[in-house]
């Protein structure tokens, strides 16, 4: 069980990775037929460049219909390589979002959409997707033994670069997308998504940058930090961070959730501070979701079984 946990702690740290005759692109980014899709059409630029984060493939995937007479929702997600196909990812899992995505631009109901895939790089996810202003605005609460678990496992809390991941998504590559697809650029079109470090990061993107970001999908989100241990002060500062940034809930949703099993078993006790975070600053069953999936795990066989939910919660037609 321990062994099998600590594979889960480094997996969610490191690597938790018309048709097209109607589509003009920048020449950024190319079709890619290399990538298994069960609907639609990927097309991948294979660097984009930055002057915040190191560069790393971008994949746009578009609906089977997608066509440029109308404009679309915008879905970003970490984690790009991880998302649509299982015989390229580390692991041999993969979240199914071209499935779903399909289903649901074909109903009526949910607002036609694309997905905005950033890629990890395994050995700067953790720095990458930190919520860097935890820890910064309260450097004095790290203490000597917790700077030597970082250092240990190879972390520099000197050299986090989450915040610099949010000017690379927000400055440098919505611009790309907003000119490059026909898509909506208003912030009750514009989501963010992500699991594990990628729902820590999805929570600090909308919180930094509300009036770029209308809703947010933390789906397993890793409220430790880091790897779970005795006398973790992460959690307090990640929520203290939390309590003094959140977006207004008239016009914001945000959707957590978690499993009962492997690393999803820690984040049980941290429930019932999520909730009061938001729920005693104006959200409600309409705009706020902190779901449990009992007997659920940290992997993306996981995740696949329920991303309808929150891109639904996200996306229905109001």
């Amino acid at each position: 069980m321990k062994s099998l946990l600590y594979f889960l702690i480094l997996s969610c740290l490191f690597s938790c990775t018309n048709k097209t005759n109607a589509v003009k692109t920048k020449l950024l980014f190319k079709e890619v037929n290399q990538i298994n899709l069960a609907r639609g059409t990927l097309f991948r630029a294979d660097s984009i460049s930055s002057k915040y984060i190191t560069t790393r493939p971008v994949d746009v995937w578009l609906p089977s219909n997608y066509t440029t007479e109308k404009e679309y929702a915008v879905v970003y997600m970490h984690d790009g390589q991880m998302l649509f196909d299982s015989t390229t990812t580390w692991n041999k899992q993969e979240w199914k979002v071209d499935e779903v995505a399909g289903k649901l631009n074909n109903d009526k109901n949910i607002k036609n959409f694309i997905v905005v895939a950033v890629h990890n790089i395994a050995e700067l996810r953790w720095q990458d997707l930190f919520p860097t202003k935890a820890i910064t605005n309260n450097i004095s609460a790290i203490d000597t033994s917790l700077a030597k678990d970082f250092k240990k496992d190879n972390f520099d809390i000197n050299k986090l670069t989450g915040d610099q991941y949010l000017k690379f998504l927000v400055t440098e590559l919505k611009p790309i997308i907003d000119t490059s697809f026909s898509v909506k650029k208003d912030a009750k079109n514009t989501f963010v998504m992500g699991s594990s470090m990628g729902g820590l990061m999805s929570m600090y993107a909308i919180s930094e940058y509300p009036n770029v970001f209308g809703g947010a999908v933390c789906l397993s989100t890793h409220w430790v930090g880091f790897k779970p241990m005795e006398n973790n002060v992460l959690p307090s500062l990640i929520f203290k961070y939390a309590a003094s940034n959140i977006p207004d809930s008239k016009t914001h949703k945000l959707y957590f959730d978690y499993g009962t099993e492997t690393l999803d078993a820690y984040y049980l006790k941290h429930v019932t501070t999520v909730d009061s975070i938001y729920l005693n600053k104006g959200y409600t069953s309409k705009n706020y979701r902190n779901l449990k999936f009992k007997g659920e795990n940290h992997s993306e066989n996981s995740w696949q079984k329920r991303i309808s939910i929150p891109l639904t919660f996200l996306l229905k037609n109001n």
